[in-house]
C-alpha cells in the first residue's frame, strides 16, 4: 500500500487491526517521507532512522501477543525536545545541554510506550521553549515563520513525517505553529496532562499540547496521556465521572469573541473568521452571539509577561550565571527583566490570574464554546515582528482550546480559527470539532 504517511493514526490503527499492513511497512513509508521533506523543513532535532526502523520490526514481532487494549500500538509520535527520553538526547534547544541524555522518560512518554506507541524522534524547539527560534522552516513557504517554541512538532505533522506530535504551550507556542503550518493544535485544560520529566518554565502556565491532522487522533492521544482516577478529584468529577463520549447536547450557545487583538487582524483574516461565524449561525443547532470577555481580561498580557519573566529569571538563573555566553540575547533580556520584578508585583499577577479563572468559569455558565482568532493572519515573513499573541489569553485562563485551519490566505498559507471551552470540558470541545467536521464546516487537512 502506497503513501501510508498520508493516513491518520486512527486509520493506521484500523489497518493494523485488520492485518492489512505491517508496522514495519508503515514505518518505511514515514522514513522515506523524512528523507524527502526533512532537508527543507528541518523539524527533527533527533531522528535515528535505524533505531526507528528497529522499533517497527520489534513492534511487529510482538503485535499479536501484546496489542490488546493498547490503543497506540504501532503509532509513531514526535516529541518536542524538552521531554525527557531515556534512549534519545534532550537538548532543550540550547547549546548548553547539547548531547544531554537524562536517562529517564517523561511521564507522558512512559504512558505512550505502555499504550503501544513508539517515540519516533525529538522535534525542534525554541531555546528553552521560549522565544529564540530553532532551525525549523515553514513547510508551506520557507520564507515565512513556522511559529516559535513547538514549531518542529507542527511542521513534522503538517508535512506528513508523523501523524501526531507533542508540544507545549506557555503563551502561544502551540496555537501559532499549528496556525502557521496548518494543523490541529490542541491545548488541554491546565493540569490535565502531567508535566513530570518535562522542562519547566512556569508553574502556572505550562501545558502539554497535541498536534495532529485529524481530531480523532487528538482524542486518541489525549485518552492515553491525560491523568485519570479518583486521585485527581477535579478531573475525576468533571471528566472521568461524566460520560464524555456521548454526542454533544444541542443547541449550543457560541460566543464570538474578538479580544483586543482583533484590531490587528489582516482584512482577509477578518473576512474568513466572520464567514466561519456566519456558517455556524446558519445552523439550526447553534446560536452565535457577538460578546465581550470580562473586562479584567484586558490586563492578561501585562500580567502574563510579569509572571513569565519572573519565573524564567528563577528557573534559569544557573544557565544565566554560568553559561550566559551560550544564551541568546533575547533570552538573557527576559531573565534580566525578570530579576527587576518585585515579589509583590509577581504575587499580584498571580492573584489576577486566579481572578481570570473565576471570571471565565462564570462566563461559561452562559456559553458552551468560544469562537475567536488564532493569529492575525498568515505566517509572517521571517524578518517580520509578530503582534500580541491572540492565544495567550486561553493559556492564562487554563481553558482548553484548539486551533483549526479553515482556509488559505493571499500567499497560499494556512488561516485558522480558535475554539475554546470551559475548563475540563475538553471532550465537549473535541466532540464539537468532530461535529463540524461531519457537517463539512471544517475542511479536511491535507499533507503539505
Amino acid at each position: 500500500m502506497k503513501d501510508l504517511y498520508l493516513l491518520s493514526a486512527t486509520e493506521i490503527s484500523e489497518l493494523l487491526a485488520a492485518k492489512k499492513i505491517k508496522i514495519q511497512e508503515y514505518f518505511e513509508s514515514l522514513i522515506e517521507r523524512v528523507r524527502l521533506k526533512e532537508p527543507d523543513v528541518r523539524s527533527w532535532e533527533y531522528f535515528d532512522e535505524e533505531l526507528f526502523a528497529a522499533k517497527g520490526v520489534q513492534a511487529d514481532n510482538s503485535f499479536f501477543t501484546n496489542a490488546q487494549n493498547r490503543k497506540l500500538t504501532g503509532i509513531p509520535i514526535g516529541i518536542k525536545d524538552i521531554f525527557n527520553t531515556s534512549d534519545m538526547p534532550t537538548c532543550m534547544g540550547s547549546e548548553i545541554w547539547k548531547g544531554f541524555t537524562p536517562g529517564n522518560n517523561a511521564r507522558v512518554v512512559d504512558d505512550i510506550i505502555y499504550d503501544g506507541g513508539i517515540i519516533m524522534g525529538k522535534t525542534v524547539t525554541a531555546e528553552f521553549a521560549v522565544h529564540h527560534p530553532g532551525k525549523t522552516l515553514n513547510p508551506h513557504n520557507a520564507y515565512h515563520m513556522p511559529g516559535t517554541s513547538s514549531s518542529g512538532s507542527a511542521a513534522a505533522v503538517a508535512s506528513g513525517m508523523t501523524p501526531i506530535a507533542l508540544g507545549t504551550q506557555t503563551a502561544g507556542s502551540t496555537t501559532r505553529p499549528s496556525s502557521y503550518c496548518g494543523t490541529y493544535g490542541f491545548k488541554p485544560s491546565f493540569g490535565l496532562i502531567p508535566r513530570t520529566g518535562i522542562l519547566k518554565t512556569l508553574d502556572t502556565l505550562d501545558h502539554v499540547t497535541i498536534f495532529s491532522r485529524e481530531v480523532n487522533d487528538t482524542r486518541l492521544m489525549l485518552d492515553t496521556i491525560r491523568v485519570k482516577g479518583r486521585n485527581h478529584p477535579y478531573i475525576f468529577k468533571n471528566i472521568d465521572n461524566v460520560n464524555q463520549n456521548n454526542a454533544i447536547s444541542l443547541p449550543l450557545k457560541i460566543a464570538f469573541v474578538k479580544t483586543h487583538v482583533w484590531k490587528n487582524l489582516q482584512s482577509y483574516m477578518k473576512e474568513e473568521i466572520l464567514s466561519f461565524a456566519n456558517k455556524l449561525n446558519n445552523l439550526d443547532s447553534l446560536i452565535v452571539n457577538d460578546v465581550s470577555l470580562p473586562s479584567l481580561i484586558n490586563e492578561t498580557h501585562i500580567n502574563h509577561d510579569l509572571v513569565y519573566s519572573k519565573a524564567l529569571s528563577y528557573y534559569f538563573s544557573a544557565e544565566y550565571e554560568n553559561n550566559g555566553d551560550q544564551l541568546s540575547e533575547s533570552f538573557k533580556e527576559m531573565v534580566e527583566y525578570g530579576r527587576t520584578i518585585s515579589i509583590e508585583k509577581y504575587q499580584n499577577a498571580l492573584i489576577h490570574q486566579n481572578k481570570v479563572h473565576s471570571a471565565m468559569d462564570k462566563f461559561f455558565d452562559d456559553y458552551d464554546i468560544i469562537l475567536s482568532m488564532s493569529t492575525v493572519g498568515e505566517a509572517p515573513l521571517l524578518n517580520e515582528k509578530e503582534v500580541d499573541d491572540a492565544a495567550l489569553i486561553w493559556t492564562y485562563a487554563h481553558t482548553p482550546s484548539i486551533n483549526i485551519p479553515i482556509a488559505f490566505g493571499p500567499n497560499n498559507l494556512p488561516l485558522s480559527i480558535q475554539l475554546v471551552s470551559k475548563k475540563y470540558n475538553d471532550y465537549k470541545l473535541l466532540n464539537f470539532v468532530e461535529t463540524l467536521q461531519n457537517l463539512q464546516i471544517i475542511p479536511k487537512i491535507k499533507v503539505v
